[in-house]
């Protein structure tokens, strides 16, 4: 847990990651009330746009103090962008899953609330990723483009690490037999990612299929958080979750990484 000044932000990090400036954010620490209390930092959840921008505020703080925030306006693509020598704003975000960079002292990240976060490091090169991973842009090779994109700024395959953040369980993923039928389309061996459940649906394990997509890349090494956002509703938020509960709305949490 990180202090950030009035409420405590619970930042959960990973082993193959230790020594660079990341983070796995949640719901705790923010200012958001209603549906979404606590630290949503989804720019278009509809909530107030000043709670939005002072939980952004905190999440980069208690990842890197100072550290400018940029991420990218998310469609569920297998789209990577570089994030160069030019910033962009929130109002200006490309269109994209994904964002690596080499420039030291920026925050890159990702929102989640249910989908896979992935944070990539190359640390000899000073390189890093960051991806959103749902189920079309897991299947679509979002990680592989962002793989791709690192290795562009002078990562190597071989150097290149990441961990796979809080995501939606299989136990918590339920899905119908055409959804699993996609799938077997790509590869039989996906078979291993479901497991029987009731009558015509299947368990999905989205973090082993996206843990196995960055292992087939051939990288250094993958670490899995094994943290279920559907199952926690006091540290994460769940569209799935949100959807069961008839909700109005839902919040998301944020993924961040800098070079140093």
């Amino acid at each position: 847990m990180v202090d950030t000044g009035l409420v405590a932000v619970e930042v959960n990090r990973a082993r193959l990651l230790d020594g660079l400036p990341h983070g796995f954010l949640g719901r705790r620490g923010g200012v958001s009330a209603g549906e979404v209390a606590g630290l949503n930092v989804g720019l278009g959840s509809g909530d107030e746009p000043a709670a939005v921008a002072e939980n952004r505020r905190r999440a980069a703080a208690a990842v890197l103090p100072g550290a400018p925030l940029v991420s990218v306006y998310q469609v569920h693509s297998p789209d990577c962008v570089i994030l160069g020598a030019d910033m962009w704003s929130d109002a200006e975000r490309p269109h994209a899953d994904a964002l690596v960079t080499d420039r030291p002292g920026v925050l890159i990240g990702v929102v989640t609330a249910d989908c896979a976060p992935v944070l990539l490091a190359d640390r000899e090169a000073g390189v890093v990723g960051a991806a959103h991973a749902g189920w079309k842009g897991a299947i679509g090779g979002v990680t592989d483009s962002t793989i791709a994109r690192m290795i562009s700024l002078g990562a190597e395959r071989a150097r290149i690490v990441a961990a796979v953040g809080p995501c939606i369980s299989r136990n918590s993923y339920e899905v119908d037999t055409g959804f699993r039928d996609r799938f077997l389309a790509e590869a039989a061996g996906n078979a291993r990612f479901f497991a029987e459940g009731r009558e015509g649906h299947w368990q999905f394990d989205l973090e082993l299929y996206v843990a196995a997509r960055l292992e087939a890349a051939g990288i250094a090494g993958v670490e899995r958080l094994g943290l279920d956002t559907y199952a926690a509703p006091e540290r994460f938020y769940s569209y799935r979750r949100a959807t069961h509960r008839a909700e109005p709305a839902y919040g998301r949490q944020i993924s961040l990484i800098a070079t140093g």
